[in-house]
């Protein structure tokens, strides 16, 4: 480096910067996509189990004539610090790699997906969507993903639903944006005399909730489809009505109608159990905020006190709510469609 060159790097400070922009915010990046990328190959289970060479990973992802270009992959996890090359193989290193490569930790994997698919782009390109005026469409999401990392908040959905739903009874349940089904299987484990109708808007995941009712033995019980709770035609025969973090999904100006919809399709005395996060929570959930205000179907995320007003315009009586996270904005929602001329 000669005198004219290192002059310039000390006046103008953007080597300095671009370092430590480098190090502070995006190494970090390049470890949670190579790490998200690395669960939802298989290759932090496959490395859980026992450290592999080459040409083993390169066969378990299928790509056994493109190991070179694996192996690239591969030792840039290494120069990360996620992944070790030691005596020939790949292993895992960081406490974070082994944590996610642990049975169970998949919806943390697929929460880290979100952020780095739909979190950042929206962040990016926020503005430049003003500018064009462009919005985010539902093809702009992959709704396994979603269905995947919803799952985080699982254990509060699951103490909602056990409070809710009757178990000394027999039960027609309609579960409105069904994901993988987990919800349901809950249910049907809770009631043994429980049947449901279980419905999403993308195809792809109906039929990976289908897939999982045959493999849990509920085929039986559960019909699972592709479905618009706005266009759905039923008897008014069910006696519980499930959302599961969607209603966010509708337009503001429609979500009453929903909801209307929701109870017509409700028994005298059926409950509608919506669970949703909310504005004002954690930084995540302002982003998913800031995504669904720029889609073109949906909207914003609610707040508890639009919920609660929407619900009564929708004719529900005894509206109750409840924090499921403690200090977080993440609540259900319970109203009963009252038999005429009852409160």
């Amino acid at each position: 480096m000669d005198r004219l060159t290192l002059t310039r790097i000390v006046k103008e400070r953007q080597l300095p910067l671009l370092l430590s922009a480098t190090r502070r915010l995006v190494t970090p990046m390049y470890r949670a996509a190579f790490l998200a990328a690395a669960a939802r190959s298989g290759v932090l289970g496959r490395l859980a189990v026992r450290p592999c060479d080459l040409q083993t990973l390169a066969h378990s992802l299928d790509v056994d004539q493109h190991a070179e270009e694996l192996r690239t992959w591969l030792d840039i996890g290494v120069r990360l610090g996620e992944l070790a090359w030691f005596d020939d193989t790949y292993r895992l290193r960081s406490r974070t790699a082994k944590a996610l490569a642990r049975p169970g930790r998949e919806p943390v994997a697929a929460a880290l997906e979100e952020v780095l698919r739909f979190h950042l782009p929206v962040l990016l390109e926020a503005p430049q969507m003003l500018r064009d005026g462009r919005r985010l469409s539902l093809s702009d999401q992959d709704g396994q993903v979603i269905a995947r990392s919803t799952r985080v908040v699982e254990p509060f959905v699951e103490e909602a639903v056990r409070r809710t739903l009757d178990r000394d009874r027999p039960l027609r349940l309609l579960e409105v944006g069904c994901g993988a089904g987990t919800y349901v299987r809950l249910a049907a484990q809770l009631n043994p005399r429980l049947t449901a109708l279980a419905i999403d808007l993308q195809d792809e995941v109906a039929a990976e909730a289908a897939e999982n009712m045959a493999v849990w033995g509920l085929a039986g019980r559960v019909q699972t489809r592709q479905g618009d709770l706005r266009t759905l035609i039923a008897e008014p025969q069910f006696d519980l009505v499930t959302l599961h973090n969607n209603i966010y999904y509708f337009p503001p100006g429609d979500r009453v109608d929903v909801l209307r919809k929701a109870r017509s399709l409700l028994a005298p005395g059926g409950r509608l159990l919506l669970t949703t996060a909310c504005r004002g929570g954690n930084l995540g959930l302002e982003v998913l905020n800031l995504w669904f205000t720029h889609a073109d179907f949906g909207g914003p995320l609610p707040t508890i006190e639009d919920l609660v007003r929407q619900l009564d315009d929708a004719g529900f009586a005894q509206v109750t709510t409840r924090r499921l996270i403690p200090g977080d904005q993440f609540h259900a929602v319970v109203g009963v469609n009252a038999p005429a001329g009852r409160p």
